[in-house]
């Protein structure tokens, strides 16, 4: 049996009991023991700020163990190490997105800004769906956005993309299946 504890998100403290029989977690446990400190350090040089590398590491052995296995680790750092840039790259997204949404709060009348729920609530909403754009795969996530945003019909995407009418329909419908499903597991009032 081995014990892991590690913190979420939310900064509560998480105790992980691992069986021998969970060899996967068990690799990230040995992982988390061996390289917590290094990769917390070689992401404090990037982002300058402790608080965020720490929070930052704990999220990338969260998506880590999210994982039903692993590869074979010759070199565990530099594993870790674009994991960790992937978890980073998402970091500095959200941050982007933030402050985005954060300007054009500021650009309102005071008397039309949403409350302070209400901005948090859309906020999380953005990210959750910047998350979910991003995970399609680049055609999909062209069409639709050229569809919903830019506001084009289905024969001027195929057009520019260079596919059938019916894939980008088909690509548009699978978008927008995966919006539905986003929808339903935001927990919105």
């Amino acid at each position: 049996m081995i014990s892991i504890i590690v913190c979420d998100t939310s900064h509560r403290r998480l105790q992980i009991m691992l069986s021998s029989s969970q060899p996967a977690l068990c690799n990230v446990a040995v992982l988390y023991r061996q390289q917590h400190s290094w990769l917390t350090g070689w992401l404090r040089q990037r982002l300058s700020c402790s608080h965020s590398a720490a929070d930052l590491a704990q999220d990338t052995f969260m998506r880590l163990l999210a994982k039903e296995q692993l590869p074979a680790l010759h070199a565990p750092r530099t594993f870790l190490a674009k994991v960790a840039q992937s978890v980073l790259c998402n970091h500095y997204r959200r941050q982007k997105i933030e402050r985005a949404y954060l300007e054009a709060l500021a650009a309102m009348p005071e008397l039309v800004a949403p409350s302070l729920e209400t901005q948090a609530i859309l906020l999380e909403t953005l990210i959750a769906l910047d998350a979910m754009l991003e995970s399609l795969e680049r055609p999909v996530r062209q069409a639709f956005l050229l569809s919903q945003v830019d506001g084009l019909g289905h024969a001027e995407i195929a057009d520019r993309l260079k596919l059938s009418v019916t894939t980008i329909k088909r690509y548009i419908i699978k978008a927008s299946a995966r919006c539905i499903v986003l929808d339903d597991s935001l927990d919105l009032p």
